[in-house]
């Protein structure tokens, strides 16, 4: 089974538990102001692997993994190729590597469905807490991840959920305390990052002639952003406390 990726990373620390490989697919269906791989949009660039080409690379870094770590499977978006995620998602299987899926949770189909089946972990972002600010940002509605976290907790499987705190966007107290509404029901959702947004990608806009959406918002504050997901955590304990 082959596929488009973009490139691979041999030893992530911040896409899953701990030292993983990341495999970061080619093609993605959403535009989000935020996105900080815009040289993965388009389906047609990117190289073309094989499943078994890609798995062999990652069983070469597999001595750094340690008991914690495994493949992550991002992009892009993945969810654009399933059968070749689920084609590397099985050689990781049958070996025993732990499997996460980076994702937005824009698509759903039976395809999708079996791929699930070979994942260990998910994480899912939840770009924004309202429709009409989903719909601006991402360009899809709201129901498509909240629709893919139900599927996840129907099948048990943990979800990390992110969100990227923008100032003047996503940094307010409202917002928070909806995301908490949100996801205080779903048991499978084991841990909250807010992701302190940075314009660091801003040089690749500029190299592919294309304009930065969210240029015009400040870079978020690493350390307010920690306090706000000490805050969240607090709430989301309290909310599941009290259903």
């Amino acid at each position: 089974m082959t596929g488009k990726i973009h490139s691979i990373q041999s030893l992530g620390t911040v896409d899953g538990p701990g030292v993983r490989t990341v495999v970061f697919t080619q093609g993605c269906p959403l535009r989000c102001g935020c996105c900080h791989n815009p040289d993965t949009w388009d389906p047609d660039a990117g190289e073309t692997v094989e499943a078994e080409e890609v798995f062999a690379r990652i069983r070469r870094f597999r001595p750094y993994f340690g008991p914690q770590g495994g493949v992550t499977l991002s992009g892009g978006e993945p969810l654009l190729q399933p059968e070749f995620a689920a084609a590397l998602f099985s050689l990781c299987r049958v070996e025993g590597i732990h499997t996460a899926l980076d994702t937005s949770g824009c698509l759903w189909n039976g395809k999708i469905e079996f791929l699930l089946s070979l994942t260990s972990l998910v994480l899912l972002d939840i770009k924004q807490t309202t429709e009409e600010a989903y719909r601006a940002c991402a360009g899809c509605s709201m129901e498509a991840p909240l629709r893919f976290l139900r599927e996840l907790e129907a099948r048990r499987i943990p979800v990390w959920i992110r969100q990227v705190i923008v100032p003047g966007l996503t940094d307010t107290a409202e917002n928070l305390e909806r995301l908490c509404s949100l996801l205080a029901p779903f048991r499978c959702v084991q841990k909250v990052e807010l992701l302190p947004f940075h314009k660091v990608c801003a040089v690749k806009y500029e190299k592919l002639g294309i304009p930065f959406p969210f240029d015009c918002y400040p870079a978020a504050d690493p350390a307010e952003t920690a306090k706000m997901q000490q805050k969240l955590e607090a709430a989301l304990a309290q909310a599941r406390k009290e259903l």
